[in-house]
């Protein structure tokens, strides 16, 4: 008999099937997974959802946390409906917010009604009101928003003069913008509402041209300068002769009042007088005649004395020098 042990035979492990019930809970957790992570979803404070089942819309809902059913068969797709969202025109923002160096001068260059060329930078904001047609309406939504822009305001543009663009009719193309653009998209039925058009920056082609223009200007920010001022001397002179004015007819007002009441008691004077008079004419008569007298002889030298016949003359003045030179 040999010693030596057997040889060694691999046997590969046998693979045990899983019994039915561990099967059915592993496919139920798998679709209940799936289900969590394809049926819900969360809409932002500031957006609307739409919603399609196979393909077709079906109903918008707004924000929160909402179902929908699984694997594919409704699909959501959120719009911002209450975001202000801004577009640029002949310039570029960056992630910061600030203004690239670079310019489109294909989107500002315009002609203005006179033939003068002008470069005009602008910003609309606009926000979507209608996520349905926002969605399906339009395909190139961002390229028909910015072509109706530049039709528009280079219509405005060219309706008016440079100097007009550049000054006082500024405001009028900002609002005009507006409505024009809403009245196009309307048609267009985008889903979007233009809420403002703001003109950024109008300035005349760069070279000679401009430097004339920056003379004009500068020449009319003077004038206006000069206008405010003189409206400002104005206002500091007017007030002040207004109140002169016042003051000399309030004067005149005053001595006038003081001149007829001092009259009227002149007369109420008089009156009295010829009243007492009328009652007795003699009395009234000599009472007259010596407070008369009595206020030509009370602070005048004495006179001389004569009777009405020039007789009994006596040299009253003689005597009392006579006695004043002892």
């Amino acid at each position: 008999m040999s010693d030596r042990n057997p040889p060694f035979t691999y046997r590969p492990p046998q693979f045990k099937m899983p019994s039915r019930k561990t099967l059915t809970t592993i496919i139920i957790g798998v679709l209940i997974v799936g289900m969590l992570a394809t049926g819900i979803y969360q809409v932002d404070q500031r957006e609307e959802a739409v919603i399609l089942l196979l393909g077709k819309f079906n109903r918008i809902t707004g924000p929160g946390l909402h179902m929908k059913l699984p694997f594919g068969i409704e699909r959501n797709y959120n719009v911002p409906t209450q975001v202000i969202q801004n577009m640029s025109f002949g310039f570029r923002t960056n992630e910061y917010g600030g203004s690239q160096t670079n310019d489109y001068p294909d989107e500002s260059v315009m002609l203005t009604g006179d033939l003068n060329i002008v470069d005009v930078e602008w910003i609309i904001q606009y926000r979507i009101t209608d996520p349905r047609a926002w969605l399906f309406n339009v395909l190139e939504k961002e390229k028909t928003i910015r072509d109706i822009s530049q039709s528009t305001l280079n219509m405005l543009v060219g309706d008016r003069t440079i100097m007009d663009v550049i000054g006082e009719e500024r405001n009028n193309i900002e609002i005009q913008g507006q409505e024009l653009m809403n009245s196009v998209l309307g048609s267009y039925n985008l889903g979007i509402n233009v809420i403002a058009v703001k003109l950024r920056n109008i300035v005349p082609p760069r070279g000679e041209v401009q430097d004339a223009f920056e003379d004009v200007t500068k020449a009319q920010q003077d004038m206006n300068r000069f206008i405010n001022e003189g409206k400002e001397a104005y206002n500091n002179e007017i007030p002040k002769a207004r109140g002169q004015a016042d003051q000399i007819i309030q004067e005149a007002l005053g001595y006038s009042k003081e001149r007829v009441n001092q009259a009227q008691g002149e007369a109420a004077r008089f009156n009295s007088v010829y009243e007492e008079y009328a009652k007795s004419k003699d009395i009234t008569k000599t009472r007259l005649y010596i407070e008369m007298i009595e206020s030509v002889l009370k602070n005048g030298n004495a006179g001389d004395l004569v009777d009405k016949n020039l007789e009994n003359f006596l040299p009253f003045k003689n005597l009392q020098s006579q006695g004043g030179a002892r």
